[in-house]
This record gives C-alpha cells, sequence and structure tokens, in this order.
C-alpha cells in the first residue's frame, strides 16, 4: 500500500507567525533557510511532540526520525529512564547558589568512561567546550595560531568560521592555519612553516561535513599525528561533539588508537538534556582553571543526573555495538532499494554516523529530491549531512524505511525518465 504523503498547513500557520518574532523564524540548521530542505514545502518546521525514534509535527505527521535532533536522541526520544533520573532531580533542585553534588558525580563518571579523562568541565553547548579547549590550549603554550581541518565544523564562535561571514573580522581567524583531511605530509609542513607557534591542532576523529561523501582517518594517520603534536608540543584537541559515544564509550579518540590531549562532548551525553562537556588531560587542568569562563545555566543540575542515567544506560547496552548493527541493517536496506530502482546510493563515514549520497549524476538534485520524497512519506531526513540512530530504532522501523524509500526512488525515477 502506498504511504500517505504528508501536508503541513499548521507548520506554516506557525512559522509565519514565527518569522514576525523570531529571525529566520527557525534558524541554524533546524530552519528552512540554513537546513537544506529542498523543496521547503515537502518538509515539516514545527514539531510537537516525539517518543522512541519518532516525533509527530504540528499537523500531527509521525516521522521515522533519521536525525534524531541531530545527534541528541541517542536511546530514543523520553527514554523512560533517563527522564525519571531528570524529573527526581527536578523536585530537589536544578539552578541553586552552589552547584549541586550531581555535577562531581557526573564528572567522575566522565573520567571512569572517557579513556583520555583526568578531568571534566562542564557547559551547554559544543561550541561552548570547543572554545574552551582552544582557550585552553593557548593558555597552556602561550601560543596563538590553531589548524583546522578543511571541511571542519566546530561551533558558531568567530573563530570557527571565514573572514567573509556575517560579523565576523579577519582579526577572529588571522591565527588560522588550514590543512586538508588525511594529508600527513602537508600537516608537517605547516608546523614546521610555523615553528613554536601553533598552540592547538584541533579535529573530528574523522572527515563528517556537509555536501560529501565522509572520509575515515587513513591506516596509521592519527598515530602519526599524535606523534607531531606530542614532539612539537602542540595541543591535540578532538571535537568528539557529534561521533562522540556513538562509536566508542571511552571516546572516538580511543576508537582510533590515540589518547587526545583534550576531548569535547555534547550532544549523546544526556539523551537530549542540555549539557556539554571538556575532558582532558591533567597536564591542561591548570590552564582550563585559569580560564574566565562560565555560563549562568552551566552548573544546572537536571542534566547531570540526566547525563549520570544516560551514559549508565549506553553502558549497559553496549550502545555503540548496537548503533552499529543497526546502522548497517538500515544502510543495506537503502542501498538495495537504490539498486532495484537503478540508482548509485552511495554510503560513507562510520555506520553510526552514515553519509548518504545519490550518485547517478553530479549535481545534488537527484539526492535532494530523493530525500523530498522520503520525508513527505514520513522517513526524516536531510539531504547533505551525516544521519543518527538511536537505541530505540527497531526492526520494524527499518522495514518501514525500506518500502518508503523503494517508494521515493520509483517516484524520483518516473520524474526523469530519460535517466532510467
Amino acid at each position: 500500500m502506498a504511504s500517505k504523503i504528508n501536508t503541513y498547513e499548521k507548520s506554516r500557520e506557525w512559522f509565519d507567525r514565527a518569522t514576525k518574532v523570531i529571525p529566520s523564524g527557525v534558524y541554524g540548521h533546524l530552519g528552512p533557510a540554513e537546513g537544506c530542505f529542498i523543496p521547503v514545502s515537502s518538509f515539516p518546521l514545527m514539531g510537537d511532540r516525539a517518543k522512541g525514534s519518532y516525533f509527530w509535527d504540528v499537523d500531527g505527521n509521525r516521522f521515522i526520525d533519521y536525525m534524531c535532533a541531530y545527534g541528541p536522541n541517542v536511546l530514543g526520544y523520553n527514554d523512560p529512564d533517563v527522564d525519571a533520573a531528570a524529573l527526581e532531580q527536578a523536585k530537589k533542585g536544578n539552578c541553586m547558589t552552589s552547584p549541586s553534588y550531581k555535577m562531581v558525580e557526573l564528572a567522575e563518571l566522565m573520567v571512569d568512561t572517557v579513556n583520555c579523562a583526568d578531568w571534566a568541565f562542564f557547559a551547554k553547548n559544543g561550541n561552548d567546550v570547543t572554545t574552551a579547549a582552544i582557550m585552553a590550549a593557548r593558555a597552556a603554550t602561550h601560543r596563538k595560531k590553531i589548524i583546522f581541518v578543511n571541511g571542519f565544523y566546530h561551533g558558531v564562535a568567530p573563530w570557527t568560521q571565514k573572514i567573509d561571514y556575517p560579523g565576523v573580522l579577519p582579526e577572529d581567524v588571522a591565527n588560522n592555519l588550514y590543512v586538508d583531511w588525511n594529508d600527513f605530509e602537508q600537516l608537517e609542513k605547516t608546523v614546521a612553516e610555523n615553528e613554536g607557534e601553533v598552540a592547538a591542532f584541533i579535529s573530528t576523529p574523522y572527515l563528517h561535513g556537509n555536501f560529501a561523501d565522509n572520509v575515515l582517518p587513513a591506516d596509521g594517520y592519527w598515530q602519526k599525528v599524535r606523534k607531531l603534536c606530542t614532539e612539537k608540543g602542540i595541543v591535540l584537541i578532538v571535537d568528539d561533539v557529534r561521533a562522540g559515544f556513538r562509536l566508542d564509550l571511552a571516546g572516538s579518540d580511543h576508537f582510533y588508537g590515540i589518547e587526545a590531549d583534550m576531548i569535547c562532548f555534547c550532544k549523546a551525553i544526556a539523551n537530549g538534556w542540555n549539557v556539554s562537556c571538556l575532558c582532558g588531560k591533567d597536564f591542561l587542568k591548570s590552564a582550563v582553571s585559569s580560564l574566565s569562563y562560565t555560563g549562568s545555566y552551566w552548573m544546572s543540575a537536571i542534566p547531570f543526573a540526566a547525563g549520570i542515567a544516560c551514559i549508565n544506560k549506553m553502558k549497559e547496552l553496549n550502545l555503540p555495538v548496537l548503533l552499529r548493527e543497526k546502522a548497517l541493517k538500515v544502510t543495506g536496506a537503502l542501498k538495495a532499494a537504490a539498486e532495484n530502482n537503478g540508482f548509485d546510493l552511495r554510503v560513507s563515514g562510520e555506520p553510526a554516523l552514515f553519509y548518504l549520497r545519490i550518485a547517478n549524476d553530479d549535481s545534488l538534485v537527484l539526492h535532494q529530491e530523493w530525500i523530498s520524497e522520503m520525508v513527505k512519506r514520513g522517513v526524516f531526513m536531510t539531504s547533505h549531512h551525516n544521519h543518527f540512530l538511536n537505541a530505540s530504532l527497531t526492526d520494524e522501523d527499518i522495514k518501514q524505511t525500506a518500502e518508503i524509500a523503494d517508494e521515493a526512488f520509483k517516484a524520483v525515477a518516473k520524474n526523469h525518465p530519460d535517466l532510467f
């Protein structure tokens, strides 16, 4: 039976109201201006509720969600164990003049869980902890320059952006250096050309940027990077905000066989309750302590309680293995549906954060059209971003995803008879 095609009348009404009182209506990657919603008419813009692997928009359309709130949903929306811990803490207190002891318990758990961690420093967003890591590296080394990998995304602070971006000054990025992913010789040359001036090398564990196939580290790449940074006194920072805990509960640096000096976590810590964490080596503890850096809600207790419950449950589930198994089923089913309809669907990156691209033509049009047809039928994906899974995804969800994928491929093929 053909799937129902979604309509979004109430979503548009709410979005129209939003544009009158909120810049862009819905901003950032969750909004139509930046979210690769092509065409916008195929996508919901306002949600109503969520549970497990699903969310419902204000029009009552249900979606099997492969974006998982862009990562925070790791166990399933409204996980009963995590939410029970959060709500129990809410009865006792959240933002208080003195921080809750739950902060200490979560820090101890992070240090016990994350392989390279001697300490844990909490904030709210990924950007908070990547910025803290850069500041700490500069404080510890008394150097200015930072090396980035081209295609990076480390947040929205001015130091993470480009000269021609609105509001960004040339001096904000004057000390940024750029190298290509997996090109160790280029990195080595850049370090030599800036001898004694590089404070840190910051990178995600593998290249999981947008608009391009994701690329895993070459054999031995991270080991050579680690050795170079140690020899040159450069702080090695792994941005694990997106991939953290999905590849390895001990950290993605551990997954790839090294130890970072500092590692940044956020999305999967507390299953949607807002907390981020910077972990690091003991030799950087005093540098982090020296920072004048805090926030009004950084010590709120509810997310700490949620984080404790989430991490413990991820351990019980052996989450990285579980997500890999589910992801291989999903991507295998999608590739089969593509092949059955004459499409070349490329899957890249680590399975738990898979990236998709239809390679039948050099443009992005076919892929965007297929994603649009998926969303209209109740499978939420986005066109040019990696996807996420959560532990609540069932085999029935995967079966339904495959059936909808087949319908969506057929719809695209029908629109392009010259190609098929």
